[in-house]
């Protein structure tokens, strides 16, 4: 099926508006680099100062071209850009680039000229890219629509290309974008397409990895983002990576408030919050980079590699110590390297010298290269049920010799049974990369980045989508009369959950001391005072809470002290009385919550809870609504898990109960999203397996 972008990737004909003679200027430059790359369509230069450029006929504007164009190129200054547009659009053009900088990324007027590009392609209906864009080289169709040098190609220099499969890069900065192209070419990744989305005042990165998410040509795709403006397109995409089982590697810049600022003044995108963005990465399984090496080094290993059945390595080089560092990388990345078992060794034995190992990792010396020790190694391995993946280490700095036979080597790569990484601890000569190009290896340089990938390429291997939300569970109810203001008290907040069919204990809202005998025969002993307030959040701080209450005089004492604690430290607070409940039985303790990101909507957290909650920050996001099997998942991704195992010989704790309740929790997130900005529940203590949770305190934060 086409898709509305063909014509933008895939132009039969291109205008150059701006257009100059001088290749040392970008105008000029962009003609040249579409002329070097063997562009197989038309190209239209457009200035008035010129009848002709290069050989070709030029123009003085697009209305006299005369004939159908699918993308103009634009660089003018940004004064120049809205008028022209308005001529591409009376002219029927598809679709621009506009290269111009001098927009959003300057603020005042020049954003408002940003704006009136963005209206225009509302109302003619025209894609556009940029402004402040790179452009984007297409090497599929060769349309190199951008100046930059990556793209350059130089005479007689054979393109080193090692991989069948091909990568697609998106980047909100095309410095970026075209680098990971730069460092892609140097490894023999081979590419489909790389695109600079600039300011996005039209088609945002979203869009274009929706692109490639469904182009048959790319196997890969790299992103590399600020801040996403048109999101609901991105999620959409997302999905349909995870559906597809296309893997898409991303690096997010701006997570520190330094970044944060820079991202906001670079391309006046929202760099929105860290957290979310990573949430939303893990629910369609990204594979989240925060280095350009390791984030070229994952690609390189999923372009050449099938994805592994499992997490157990064999480690072959031919340098002890270099062989041991290799185990230590994948190992340290929590992958198994197996002793092998007595017949594989016996078998690798007989292709090595005595002083060699077989154990794994397995040492065939430097003469198991000149033996075809390393090449049978392999072989033995690729065949055998006891690892799931090969790490091979060894030195390719040879100009002439060669360490395996590319006829012993490609057909076992080919039949990609499993992935087989190459490392090389010397520096890999360029002879060294070619030969083993030719077998479909790319020969990696970082032994930490190679750690990382065979460990994400493991996870990847696991992933699926998760299973959407049950939101039938909880029953929709028109919540508008609990949400009596903007901070709720813990009672209020109790009142709003159990309004929304969440199950919470039964307590009673005492506000004269002659309801404490009522309160006590409904609740019974042992039980818990607190007092109530809606600005008093947190009550421990105020002495505003009495535990472990077993008897009538402690009932009435506690009530007249709470509520002389909170007249002597928040005098100004209003007080609504003193919530009378049980005491709550022995459980883990948990924290789940819910806020609104500005970028992605609602968020529903999970972590270890009660007052170690802000020591020790483990918490895991997702966006909201989530499934009860998701959840799950989000536990699962605490480092506190094993607390709710069974830790040290304690019962294992009702996890499939703590899971139904984020997911009902993040259901009432979603669905009030215009009325409730944040929920807290802390804690959540989870019983032993079949006994349940119970939610202590509850605090809701409304939008009003």
């Amino acid at each position: 099926m086409p898709h509305p972008l063909d014509s933008f990737f895939a132009p039969a004909s291109i205008a150059l508006i701006g257009a100059s003679r001088d290749h040392e200027k970008i105008p000029g430059r962009l003609l040249s680099m579409l002329r070097k790359n063997e562009y197989p369509g038309k190209i239209y230069p457009v200035n008035p100062n010129y009848t002709e450029i290069d050989g070709l006929a030029c123009y003085k504007s697009i209305a006299e071209i005369g004939a159908p164009i699918d993308l103009a190129v634009i660089i003018i200054p940004a004064r120049a850009v809205l008028p022209a547009l308005e001529q591409c659009a009376a002219a029927g053009v598809k679709n621009a680039v506009i290269i111009s900088s001098g927009f959003a990324e300057e603020g005042g007027d020049s954003a408002a000229m940003q704006d009136a590009i963005a209206a225009l392609a509302r109302r003619t209906g025209m894609r556009i890219s940029g402004p402040n864009a790179e452009g984007f080289f297409s090497q599929v169709q060769r349309v190199a629509a951008t100046f930059s040098p990556a793209v350059d190609v130089k005479p007689d220099v054979v393109p080193l290309v090692a991989t069948t499969k091909r990568i697609g890069i998106v980047a909100q900065s095309g410095g970026i974008g075209f680098a990971y192209y730069h460092r892609a070419k140097a490894l023999g990744i081979a590419v489909s397409y790389v695109v600079s989305a600039g300011n996005e005042s039209d088609l945002g990165a979203g869009e274009f990895l929706d692109y490639l998410v469904q182009d048959a040509a790319t196997d890969v795709i790299l992103l590399f983002i600020e801040g996403i403006r048109d999101v609901e397109k991105f999620l959409a995409a997302a999905r349909r990576a995870g559906e597809m089982k296309k893997p898409v590697i991303v690096t997010k810049v701006g997570r520190s408030g330094a970044g944060m600022r820079a991202a906001a003044s670079h391309t006046a995108s929202m760099a929105g919050w860290s957290a979310a963005y990573d949430a939303v990465f893990a629910r369609y399984g990204f594979i989240v980079s925060n280095d350009l090496d390791e984030a070229l080094t994952i690609a390189a290993v999923l372009a050449s590699n099938p994805l592994p059945q499992g997490d157990r390595v064999a480690v072959v080089t031919v340098s002890g110590g270099a062989g041991i560092w290799g185990a230590d990388a994948v190992a340290l990345r929590g992958l198994q390297v197996p002793e092998l078992s007595e017949r594989i060794q016996t078998e690798i034995k007989t292709l090595m010298p005595s002083y060699g190992t077989a154990r794994n990792p397995i040492d065939v010396t430097a003469q198991g290269v000149t033996s075809g020790g390393l090449q049978k190694s392999v072989d033995l391995l690729t065949a055998s049920n006891e690892v799931d993946a090969i790490l091979v280490v060894l030195s390719l700095s040879s100009e002439v010799r060669k360490p395996f036979k590319e006829e012993e080597l490609t057909p076992v790569l080919a039949a990609q049974k499993k992935p087989v990484v190459f490392y090389s601890y010397t520096v890999p000569s360029d002879f060294a990369r070619r030969e083993l190009a030719k077998s479909g290896v790319v020969v990696l340089s970082g032994l930490t980045h190679v750690g990382v990938a065979m460990r994400q390429l493991v996870d990847y291997a696991k992933f699926s989508l998760p299973k959407p939300a049950d939101e039938t569970r909880l029953p929709a109810r028109d919540l508008s009369a609990h949400l009596i203001s903007k901070a709720l008290s813990e009672a209020d907040s109790k009142a709003l959950l159990r309004a929304a069919g969440i199950a919470l204990p039964d307590e009673v809202l005492v506000q004269e001391k002659t309801g404490l005998d009522d309160a006590v025969a409904r609740i019974g002993f042992p039980l818990v005072m607190k007092i109530q307030s809606p600005d008093i959040a947190h009550k421990s701080e105020v002495g505003g809470v009495r535990v472990n209450i077993t008897t009538k005089g402690e009932v009435f004492l506690a009530f007249e002290a709470l509520l002389a604690n909170a007249r002597k430290h928040k005098p100004e607070a209003t007080l609504q009385g003193v919530l009378v409940g049980p005491m709550a039985k022995r459980g883990v303790e948990i924290i789940v919550g819910t806020m609104t990101d500005a970028t992605f909507g609602p968020m529903v957290m999970v972590g270890l809870g009660g007052i170690t909650t802000e020591l020790f920050r483990d918490v895991v996001y997702r966006p909201a609504p989530v499934s009860a099997e998701e959840a799950g998942a989000m536990l699962a991704g605490l480092k506190a898990t094993p607390l709710l195992n069974g830790f040290r010989g304690a019962a294992r704790a009702d996890v499939p109960a703590l899971s139904q309740l984020i997911a009902d929790i993040s259901v009432l997130a979603a669905r009030h999203a215009q009325e409730i900005a944040e929920i807290e529940l802390n804690p959540v203590l989870v019983h032993a397996e079949g006994h349940g949770v119970t939610i202590v305190d509850a605090l809701v934060v409304g939008r009003k």
